[in-house]
């Protein structure tokens, strides 16, 4: 018979027992929900809360057969949807990669309604785009060449442009913080030339004591002003105390064409540090035809090409009568994807979703047809993102959305795509290029004894309340982690700190820290 003793020293055994087993499998689950320490504090002195902030990371474990399988380290509210901002780029250029392939060009053609007769262009050009993010100076200046090896010399007609690829809803000039001026704020557009951006480099002469004010892309129009002072000030904040001003202003926001070929000049005033030495000044100050007309004039005449009278750019369809003059081609999709992920460019970004519209589904391409080609690529590929919301596909948008275990997941898919090494390498890498190069040096000296160097390859996102990160991490000990993290927050401009933090803890191996060999 069991006394009384015994029987409450065998029940507190079992309770013992029972706590350790629930400690234990307490401790197994909360694995994956834990948060690094030192994100914690880093979110508590920025003063923003955990749920705030969405984590999801998985190891990516490569097998024998060629193919990989995951082991998930950690998921904090991971199937939240939250506001990824440029983050989503990747979404635009993973599906765009594999949807159309990395060898995809752009073609601007050009027609014209006259012959060439003499060297001479009896007739008008129309330029019919269909969406290249980038078409620069330096793309038409090969499309001017082209145009010379036809036996054009001088042009006797006027230049229309042939937008009819877009949705006009698509080129609306709206922003969402008023910034219309800002170069990030660019609308969309079948013929962007250079950004539609008129960027001004600003620095002390070398020779002299004055300011020496350089702009591109070459308008065939454009003078500048200067009244600019030089002061004895240090270059931080050389902005405040400098005054813009493009005359007539009528041209900044005017859709009359009839002024595309209106004298313009830039007038800079106020107070300039004489310790700058080099800025840049980017301004959208132009309507698009009366950029791209200028633009286009000046390109022909640094090429040798001549007018009869100077054209005046206007919008129009091309006519059934026209016959094709030129084909051009721009640089190709890989390319292109380099430069929207590692300088999250927005306008890029938003032309390469509207692209994947205007091949699948036809013109006039518009963001909700660009949103059917995605949603049916990811059901090809498997994947069901429920709260996925695509506005414009480039981030700069207050309500898409996506969740950090559904960029996990497409971080993971793109490991088994043909273009996985592009995608890979268009991510900026930390200390280095892109987004990314200030961010992590100190950490990364660490491993520089190391023969294989650990690297971070992160897509950064940015909005007033918003932070985001998505990408790769290559451990230390050569592990690879898929890692996306979501700040949503008024605070969200401090957690930058945070996600480094994050990105630290898996240079280190995160849960298991080995030694480095």
């Amino acid at each position: 018979m069991q006394t009384h003793q015994t029987l409450s020293w065998r029940l507190s055994i079992w309770i013992i027992a029972l706590t350790w087993m629930g400690a234990c499998l307490f401790a197994n689950a909360a694995s994956i929900d834990t948060i690094p320490k030192t994100v914690i504090t880093s979110l508590d002195r920025s003063q923003i809360p955990r749920n705030a902030i969405s984590i999801a990371v998985v190891e990516i474990e490569p097998q024998k057969t060629g193919k990989q399988t995951t082991k998930t380290i950690l998921g904090w509210r991971a199937q939240e949807p939250m506001n990824p901002a440029s983050a989503m780029k990747l979404l635009t250029t993973l599906s765009g990669l594999d949807i159309l392939g990395p060898q995809y060009r752009w073609r601007t053609n050009i027609y014209t309604d006259g012959m060439i007769r003499q060297g001479t262009l009896k007739g008008n050009l129309y330029l019919q785009g269909t969406g290249d993010p980038k078409l620069v100076p330096e793309e038409l200046a090969k499309l001017m060449k082209a145009l010379q090896a036809l036996g054009v010399q001088k042009i006797d007609g006027n230049l229309f442009f042939d937008r009819s690829a877009y949705a006009p809803g698509v080129m609306e000039h709206s922003t969402i913080d008023g910034e219309s001026l800002r170069a990030y704020n660019v609308p969309p557009d079948p013929l962007l030339y250079a950004f539609r951006t008129l960027s001004f480099q600003l620095g002390k002469s070398r020779t002299a004591d004055f300011i020496d004010i350089r702009y591109s892309p070459a308008m065939s129009q454009l003078q500048i002003d200067n009244q600019m002072q030089l002061v004895d000030r240090p270059c931080d904040n050389w902005k405040s105390n400098m005054r813009f001003n493009l005359d007539p202003e009528s041209a900044g926001n005017s859709s009359n064409t009839n002024k595309t070929d209106q004298p313009l000049t830039a007038q800079f005033s106020g107070a300039f540090p004489n310790d700058c030495k080099g800025v840049y000044y980017n301004v959208v100050a132009l309507d698009a035809n009366t950029f791209l007309t200028q633009g286009f004039t000046a390109a022909w005449e640094q090429a040798g090409g001549t007018w009869v009278k100077a054209p005046v750019g206007k919008s129009a369809t091309v006519p059934l009568a026209a016959r094709l003059l030129l084909q051009f081609e721009g640089i190709n999709l890989a390319d292109d994807v380099q430069d929207i992920n590692k300088y999250s460019n927005n306008v890029m970004a938003r032309q390469l979703l509207l692209t994947l519209a205007l091949e699948k589904m036809g013109k006039p391409a518009s963001t909700e047809n660009g949103e059917l080609v995605i949603q049916s690529w990811l059901k090809q590929m498997g994947l069901d993102f429920p709260g996925l919301v695509i506005e414009n596909g480039s981030g700069l948008s207050r309500s898409e959305s996506i969740s950090a275990e559904q960029m996990n997941q497409l971080l993971i898919t793109a490991r088994n795509l043909p273009a996985s090494e592009i995608f890979y390498n268009s991510l900026p890498l930390a200390g280095s290029d892109g987004t990314m190069r200030n961010r992590l040096m100190t950490q990364l000296r660490k491993f520089l004894h190391l023969k294989k160097k650990p690297e971070v390859r992160i897509k950064t996102g940015s909005l007033a309340d918003v932070r985001a990160i998505s990408g790769y991490v290559l451990s230390k000990s050569g592990k690879l982690y898929a890692v996306s993290s979501f700040i949503n927050h008024p605070n969200a401009w401090k957690g930058m700190e945070a996600h480094d933090q994050l990105l630290t803890w898996l240079l280190e191996d995160g849960p298991e820290p080995k030694q480095a060999r």
